[in-house]
């Protein structure tokens, strides 16, 4: 068994935020880079090519890529064999802590803002720490602790929608949903978008799914063939809206659509979309 200490795991994460706010990853950056040269209209070029140096500007000057830091979603692959704290350190904290610690931290020290508020209804505070985080944790086989930060604005994320189809619904009419899905985020999601779906398991774990098809790296398709046409086909015909870089026209209204799939019960057919605007902030490390 494998202890990997309190401290390491809040200091991974802090990091983490800091970098995610402040670096878009290369895939992102790269794919905005192709869509810049590809785009057949100019000011739809202007903007991508203004999208590309707000990205150097954010890089060299630690300046955040946008001012809605997000809210901190953080996917944790834990192995059967690691530990995180030990007896020693004591306090009962958990590996929980430890990441809404680290994402304390992380925001106070980059200057990031903090955007959630302790309840939904009744008292719309700010909790000044930008914690808790949304947590997914997984247990896999080995010895490693996988941390994965995403910081998702509130403006893509609320474009995103849920449907239960009928079991009976074909391929064709999921596509004609998910396009419209984009074509209502509209502006207001800040595209070039990046469309995470996701297609089977239940209520709450298709929604999951799309999420995590946000993961993916930009410039990796589907496993399965089938599915791989399917993602080739829906950026096309998103990106045959015409909505363009920021709802102002042009051919790049969507970067990469990412699709992941799960079982699911004989009389279901849940299909989720997660809306990303172009500032697509992830970081991953494993300790």
């Amino acid at each position: 068994m494998r202890t990997i200490a309190f401290e390491q795991v809040r200091e991974a994460v802090e990091s983490l935020c800091i970098a995610a706010c402040h670096e878009l990853p290369e895939d992102v950056l790269g794919a905005l880079e192709l869509a810049a040269a590809r785009e057949t209209h100019p000011g739809a070029a202007g903007i991508l090519r203004r999208l590309i140096e707000n990205a150097r500007i954010a890089r060299e000057d630690l300046i955040p890529l946008c001012q809605d830091t997000g809210l901190t979603v953080v996917f944790v692959e834990q192995g059967a064999e690691v530990v995180v704290g030990s007896a020693e350190e004591g306090g009962g904290r958990t590996i929980i802590d430890a990441i809404n610690e680290g994402v304390a931290s992380g925001y106070e020290k980059g200057h990031l803002r903090k955007s959630i508020v302790v309840d939904p209804l009744k008292h719309r505070v700010n909790t000044g720490t930008n914690a808790p985080a949304v947590i997914h944790l997984a247990i896999v086989p080995g010895d490693k602790l996988k941390l994965t930060v995403v910081a998702k604005g509130g403006g893509c994320e609320n474009k995103s929608q849920f449907r239960m189809f009928r079991p009976t619904a074909d391929k064709e009419q999921i596509i004609e949903w998910i396009v419209e899905v984009v074509r209502q985020a509209g502006a207001d999601a800040c595209p070039p978008f990046v469309a995470g779906v996701g297609i089977g398991g239940n209520f709450e774990s298709c929604c999951l799914l799309s999420k995590k098809a946000l993961l993916r790296d930009l410039r990796e398709s589907n496993a399965d063939a089938y599915y791989a046409g399917m993602e080739r086909e829906l950026l096309e015909r998103i990106n045959a809206l015409g909505l363009g870089p920021q709802g102002l026209g042009g051919d790049t209204t969507a970067l990469a659509v990412s699709i992941e799939t799960a079982p699911c019960h004989i009389a279901s057919l849940p299909v989720a979309v997660n809306i990303e605007c172009h500032s697509h902030r992830h970081r991953t490390i494993v300790l």
